[in-house]
Formats: C-alpha cells, structure tokens, sequence
C-alpha cells in the first residue's frame, strides 16, 4: 500500500519539486497539495492522508494551528513540518501541536524520503542539524529546574530534609542536627509548605527527583 502524502506550502515551486520527488518513489504518491491552511485542514479531512507535509508560515494563518487542528481531526495522520527557519521556539511550538516530524527545507533528497518514511512507519523525527540544540535546551531546563528546587530552603532545612529522605525519625534528626525533636517536627513543617508537599514520602521523593546530595 502506498504513503499517502498531503503537501501543503504556499510556494508552488516547492510543491513541484518536492512532488516531483515523491513521484519518483515507489510505495508513495501524493493525494493533493494545498497553498493555504484552510486548503491544508479541509483536503486533510477529506481525503484522510497518511503523511501531512507542512509549512509553518502560510497564508491564514500558522502551519501549527493547522497542525492542531488536523491532529484532533485525526490523531493517526502523521505530520512533518517542513520550514526554512532554524527556530528554538518554532521547534518546541511545532512539537506541542502534536507534529511527528521536524526537517529544515535545506534537507537532502534522501534525507527527506528517508523522513517521510521514518514518520509514516510510526515514527517521530527531528533533523539532525537541530537534534543537538534541542537536547542542550531540555538540559538547560533542568538544570534551572534543580537550580530552583530548593531555592527557598536554608541551609539547616536543607540538611533537614536530606535526613528526611534516608526515612530518618525527628528524634534520629535532632540527635544528628543538635536539635529537640520538637524543633525538627516544626522544621519538617516548615519545609513540606515552602515545598507545597502534604507528606514526609512526598518530601523524600522530591529530594530523591532533585538531587539534594549535590547541594549539600
């Protein structure tokens, strides 16, 4: 059965040639193309494609408002985009709108019948050029995400805490941290609503998550 492709760019010279090269493929053709989003939705309604090629900036609007819209129509329909801009943004915009493939149009021949088949078989693809920029971005995320984890935490709550997480007793806690197991309860107190936690397991999972040896 073949790979039923929509294409979908206002350009008409980047739809001849990307169906020109298409057409010389075995196992895939193309059903229709579309110069608007309005076409793009439509026709992918219509004529239910398995591959959906699209532009991000088109006439009527954003290639990823089309390509919510036709992932809600039809979450099966598999949808590259494929754009000239090498944006951060743009990519993690085009992944929350449910796309299962990101290439620039600078992509090789090969490159590109080697995406629409990775996508058309189930799976998700990003070019190569952007891959490294994305996963430095995801690190850097999480790396401000633990920066802040325990931002509003003293250095003895900390300490607190740590000790919570090895499923310490107040009494354990107080006879290391010189404190009355009192103060150690009102201390846990302290941390689980700075934290917005209901419980000591939720509190030792969070210091687990976050790494809390590397701030000690």
């Amino acid at each position: 059965m073949s790979l039923r492709i929509l294409l979908v760019d206002d350009h008409e010279v980047v739809r001849v040639g990307v169906r020109a090269l298409i057409d010389r493929q075995p196992g895939m053709e193309v059903v229709a193309e579309a110069g608007t989003i309005r076409e793009a939705i439509s026709q992918a309604e219509q004529l239910l494609p398995d591959v959906v090629v699209l532009d991000i900036r088109m006439p009527g609007g954003s290639g990823l408002e089309a390509c919510r819209q036709i992932k809600a129509q039809r979450p099966e329909t598999r949808v590259i985009i494929l754009t000239s801009f090498p944006d951060d943004e743009v990519l993690f915009d085009a992944i929350a709108a449910g796309a299962d493939g990101y290439v620039l149009k600078q992509i090789g021949s090969d490159d590109l019948i080697h995406a629409l088949e990775c996508v058309g078989q189930g799976q998700n693809l990003l070019d190569p050029s952007l891959t490294d920029r994305l996963f430095a971005k995801v690190r850097e995320a999480r790396r401000q995400e633990r920066a802040h984890a325990f931002a509003d935490l003293t250095r003895q709550e900390l300490n607190i805490l740590a000790l919570v997480a090895e499923g310490r007793t107040n009494r354990e806690i107080g006879a290391e941290v010189q404190l009355s197991e009192k103060t150690v309860r009102n201390y846990v107190s302290i941390i689980l609503g700075k934290l917005n936690l209901a419980s000591r397991a939720q509190a030792a999972a969070y210091a687990a998550r976050h790494r809390i040896e590397d701030y000690l």
